[in-house]
């Protein structure tokens, strides 16, 4: 038995299953104090007979091996779980071996292993909900070097009929500061929800998100794109998305299957946790090979 943790900014979500992706046991609970949420899960895996785990977080976190500060959650906004031993704290307590990635990255794993993109060489996962933030992988890698990616945080063309200065109290008006969720809600005055039926909120969302992918598709050129997070489930916004695309491409880059190459996750809201699994089983064996030397 494997165990996962998908920690986001708004939920922690963890789960106990097989190295097939199977979930077994899941429960989620709101992110509080870093203290408390921690205590919360290590209570719940202390049930369970795990071998391993596996923990995708929200960052920015440092995802260096040789780092003095490896596991740690760092320029977060969430101020309170700034320099959080996240992974130390989880290892400490469970005593088992870990894997330690971003929450995307976890998502993009689990499509890749077991979803929407289980039979492609690559794909990018990009969430957008409380923030936005994507995982990409190539080749059945994580691409990443000095850090992981903060493709949530790059700039795009503004749209000429959006006045609203931004919400990203590191950029103001990057994407996640035009386009998450409480952007969205500053901007019109609601939250997305309540604003399903006005078409114009989620054409101009879906242009700003229509902006990263391109420049997502001329850098990276992945086969799959998966689009999730909570304000994905507005599912009118595919059609805004895949139709700017091609209209900003023109033609430059040919989308061979647009409709099947923007997708959500086929795994819905398990990708990130099912994503941890697989993680956990990589940190197990990465053990079992040390262990064998």
């Amino acid at each position: 038995m494997l165990g996962g943790i998908e920690a986001g900014g708004t939920k922690f979500v963890c789960a106990a299953g097989q190295k097939d992706g199977t979930i077994l046991d899941r429960i989620e609970f709101p992110t509080g104090e870093p203290d408390e949420t921690l205590r919360q899960v290590i209570r719940y895996f202390k049930d369970f007979p795990i071998e391993a785990i596996g923990i995708g977080s929200f960052g920015p976190i440092d995802i260096r091996p040789d780092s003095q500060t490896y596991g740690c959650i760092t320029a977060t906004p969430k101020t309170a779980w700034r320099n959080c031993p996240f992974l130390q704290t989880i290892k400490n307590a469970l005593q088992i071996p870990a894997g330690f990635t971003t929450d995307v990255n976890a998502a993009a794993l689990g499509e890749a292993s077991f979803g929407a993109a289980k039979n492609a060489d690559s794909c990018l996962y990009l969430t957008v909900g409380t923030g936005i933030g994507a995982g990409a992988i190539m080749n059945g890698r994580f691409v990443q070097g000095l850090s992981h990616p903060e493709m949530g945080h790059i700039y795009v063309r503004r749209h000429p009929d959006d006045g609203y200065k931004g919400n990203c109290p590191y950029h103001t008006d990057c994407l996640e500061g035009l386009a998450a969720g409480p952007a969205i809600e500053k901007r019109w005055g609601k939250k997305a929800y309540l604003l399903t039926d006005l078409k114009e909120v989620w054409e101009l969302e879906g242009y700003y998100i229509a902006e990263a992918l391109v420049q997502y598709i001329l850098i990276l050129s992945p086969e799959k794109i998966i689009l999730g997070g909570g304000v994905m489930k507005q599912r009118q916004l595919f059609s805004y998305i895949r139709q700017h695309v091609k209209k900003r491409l023109n033609q430059y880059i040919d989308l061979p299957d647009i409709e099947n190459c923007i997708v959500p996750p086929q795994l819905g809201i398990h990708s990130g946790a099912a994503g941890s699994l697989v993680l956990a089983e990589q940190a197990l064996e990465a053990a079992n090979r040390e262990a064998g030397k």
